[in-house]
């Protein structure tokens, strides 16, 4: 079955408490552009199927406050391997064909790379980035060099690693102790691993001058973009209607395909319309059956997803919703936190705002919502 990511979960690995990089705290916590380097790393594989955070046991409650409830946290294991196990452990079972293992201190993969990994799975069962190594390499004694390495064939690996879930997870089980990194596992156990062109911006987060290095990387890659929204639902028949996640009571319902979330379906249409991706409609189309009643959040975490995966995170986020009735500003907070753990930020970077048409118009008449809602996107 080819990889896709629709059929391959992500792994990241985090549970380390990465003392060399310095500060006061682990490195895959420390901020990189206001961010925490793993929400970085996580945030490239939004739109995967399944995506599990390894963390250590102290970090449960960091990871609950940052990641939310979009990953499944696990808890590491005295070394990486075992870490890994925790995770892979976890899928079992859970109807996925491939993996991919990644560094929580790699918060720069490009979307590039994960596509070439994915890719390379289709024919073969595992592959991983790596860069061949160019510069000179010496052995050192006591200081001073001892003589030259001959670099031919050598390559600096990177992550994700990808295999089929069921064959890594059977190699972990059976490797008989501590590892570098997945694919000596995979190879411990005879599965050949292909090698793919990996990305000087794909740097591991091990030393201070590393978190230096990508901030500056972050700075050389700035690319903001801009996208509106605008939907409408008539009412109908009902006691509530649904904005931004949020059970509003109504003596009318909202009509819809879906569940008529007119504020969501915005602000989702303002991120498709960031990334050029068209709108709703596009990627659930109304003709299709089982979008039925579906929840609007189901659109929206896609395209931040998509976001994501192109390597855009959403900077802020603002909706306005025109109505006469009901009232807005009792459960303005609820909506911003609901639209903020959806798409992945905190909910100072969510505004929600209401008014009302003067009682001009079709919302003026009390015959439905409108929305609008404009999203910003920054790439890095």
């Amino acid at each position: 079955m080819p990889a896709t990511r629709d059929t391959t979960a992500a792994v990241i690995v985090a549970a380390g408490r990465g003392v060399r990089a310095g500060g006061d705290r682990p490195k895959q916590w420390q901020m990189l552009g206001g961010v925490p380097v793993l929400a970085r790393a996580v945030a490239a594989f939004a739109d995967f199927a399944r995506v599990v955070v390894v963390l250590h046991p102290d970090d449960m409650a960091a990871g609950v406050a940052a990641l939310g409830g979009r990953v499944t946290l696990v808890a590491g294991g005295a070394s990486r391997a075992e870490s890994v196990r925790n995770a892979l452990a976890v899928l079992e079972g859970a109807g996925l064909s491939h993996v991919l293992i990644h560094d929580g201190a790699r918060p720069l993969v490009p979307h590039a790379v994960i596509e070439r990994v994915l890719g390379a799975l289709d024919p073969g069962l595992a592959a991983a980035p790596a860069l061949p190594v160019t510069d000179a390499l010496w052995r050192g004694e006591g200081g001073q060099v001892a003589g030259p390495v001959a670099r031919d064939g050598l390559f600096r690996a990177q992550t994700p690693q990808g295999f089929a879930l069921t064959a890594i997870l059977a190699a972990h089980r059976a490797h008989p102790g501590a590892a570098a990194d997945d694919v000596e596992v995979a190879r411990t156990a005879g599965i050949a691993v292909a090698i793919v062109a990996g990305a000087e911006e794909n740097i591991k987060i091990t030393w201070p001058d590393d978190l230096a290095r990508a901030e500056r990387l972050l700075g050389q890659d700035m690319d903001v973009r801009l996208g509106n929204g605008y939907d409408v639902h008539a009412f109908c028949a009902g006691d509530h209607v649904t904005l931004c996640g949020v059970r509003v009571p109504h003596d009318c319902g909202l009509l819809g395909h879906s569940d008529a979330d007119v504020a969501m379906h915005a602000l989702t249409d303002a991120i498709y319309g960031a990334l050029a991706e068209g709108d709703i409609g596009r990627h659930f189309p109304p003709s299709d059956p089982q979008w039925k009643g579906a929840a609007s959040e189901i659109f929206l975490a896609h395209a931040a997803g998509r976001a994501a995966a192109r390597g855009y995170r959403v900077a802020n986020a603002d909706v306005t919703i025109v109505c006469e009735m009901p009232k807005i500003g009792p459960h303005a907070g609820a909506m911003q936190a609901e639209l903020a753990r959806i798409i992945g930020v905190g909910a100072d970077r969510v505004s929600i705002k209401a008014t009302t048409s003067e009682r001009l118009g079709f919302t003026g008449r009390k015959e439905g919502i409108a929305a609008l809602a404009t999203a910003t996107l920054v790439k890095g």
